[in-house]
């Protein structure tokens, strides 16, 4: 029988009580879903050209037959049930084969997750206590950024130098550790920058590592997406004593990012890792595992035909040089050549906001950015990041839009 509040409630003399969210909560920010004004362009009847999610499949990138494939074959022969909770076997063994290829040793751990965010939210909720800070790249990905916050940790920022490639200065990162430091994340190709790192400076972070007993979480999701003739080299190979975390998965090159399907691998001196290990084994456990026939792509991804890689490669190497030869023609703008992913970080010299410049080019133009601001950038500059993987038919009708309107924006 209902109560006499529950009654007063259905006919309308009582509210509800308001629920309050926590008061973190209402710090999460996530740049890339946030576009604001594109629904009400869209509404207002604007063609949308959409240059803001990294979604290969959203443009002319079909994820390989074999993997569809292996993940059908997979569902017809009952693999629809829980897998173990750090990942299907042979999901596993073929992410440890691949870490061999790249040089990685003292593997620890392998752990297959819902996409390279879940690696990343277990990774970083199995490290940190409130109050204490985990170094990020800025510009760099924000999500590290939002599941610090959602944990009462401080996202703290060291500088990629945009005059220097956007390459990391391993200087500022020294002065940015104190004693509430517990990690340096390291996204190499950087995402929002498209910047490869060289192996004399991924050194450098780690040897400040080493120096501080920090963990480093090294985002590798881009490695096999290089457009330029340079040495891509995994951080664990470089330093297989030292506790580092390395990311990838199958949503970018292997061009399946709705299969949701990313891992970690845990390595360095085993008795420095060993209670972070039972730590986020005891958390994977605990949200029972990563959709099972999906890992089934796993194996067909790393061990099958990788003939799709050269030629998406190629594709987005042409529509990079487009991206970068337009935008630098534009007025007030300015673009450093990404050497890998599918993103550009363009400078923006103008007197207002970047967020301003995004919002009206969404207005007016229908071509869909995200701003700066939301992935850090260095104080005083603006910015806003671009995808290139439209056709480049598309890409250039977009690129030409935002070069049209910058020269009349003010």
């Amino acid at each position: 029988m209902e109560d006499r509040r529950n009654q007063k409630i259905r006919a309308g003399i009582l509210t509800p009580a308001e629920i309050k969210p926590s008061e973190r909560s209402a710090r999460v920010r996530y740049a890339i879903r946030d576009a604001e004004g594109a629904q009400a362009a869209q509404k207002s009847g604007k063609q949308l050209i959409s240059l803001d999610i990294g979604d290969p499949l959203l443009f002319d990138f079909p994820t390989p037959p074999h993997m569809i494939e292996a993940v059908y074959q997979a569902m017809l022969s009952g693999h629809n049930g829980y897998s173990p909770s750090l990942g299907a076997e042979a999901a596993v063994e073929a992410v440890r084969a691949e870490a061999a290829r790249q040089g990685i040793r003292n593997i620890r751990e392998v752990f297959v997750t819902s996409g390279v965010s879940e690696a990343i939210d277990a990774a970083i909720v199995s490290l940190m206590n409130p109050g204490e800070n985990l170094l990020l790249p800025s510009p760099g990905y924000p999500l590290y950024e939002a599941v610090l916050t959602k944990l009462g940790c401080e996202p703290r920022d060291y500088a990629l130098d945009e005059q220097n490639g956007w390459q990391p200065d391993v200087e500022n990162i020294a002065r940015r550790i104190d004693n509430k430091t517990r990690g340096i994340v390291v996204i190499n190709p950087n995402n929002p920058t498209g910047a490869v790192y060289p192996k004399e400076t991924l050194q450098a972070v780690l040897d400040l590592a080493a120096r501080h007993g920090l963990i480093v979480f090294s985002d590798e999701i881009y490695n096999k997406l290089l457009l330029d003739p340079v040495e891509f080299v995994s951080m664990a190979a470089l330093a297989p004593e030292l506790p580092i975390v390395t990311f990838n998965g199958i949503s970018k090159a292997y061009l399946a990012p709705g299969y949701r399907i990313g891992w970690g691998i845990l390595s360095g001196e085993e008795r420095s890792v060993l209670q972070y290990k039972e730590v986020m084994t005891q958390i994977l456990r605990a949200r029972l595992s990563a959709c099972h026939p999906m890992q089934c792509a796993i194996p067909a991804a790393l061990e099958g035909s990788q003939e799709h890689i050269p030629v998406v490669v190629e594709k987005l190497r042409r529509r990079r040089d487009l991206t970068v030869s337009i935008l630098n023609a534009a007025p007030g703008i300015h673009c450093v050549p990404p050497q890998a992913a599918f993103y550009a970080f363009p400078r923006l010299e103008i007197a207002r906001s970047d967020t301003e410049f995004v919002a009206d080019l969404i207005r007016e133009t229908g071509v869909v950015v995200v701003p700066g601001d939301g992935f850090g950038q260095a104080p005083g500059t603006k910015h806003f990041r671009l995808v290139f993987l439209a056709p480049e038919e598309q890409l250039r009708t977009a690129l030409e839009r935002i070069q049209l309107f910058s020269g009349k924006w003010e």
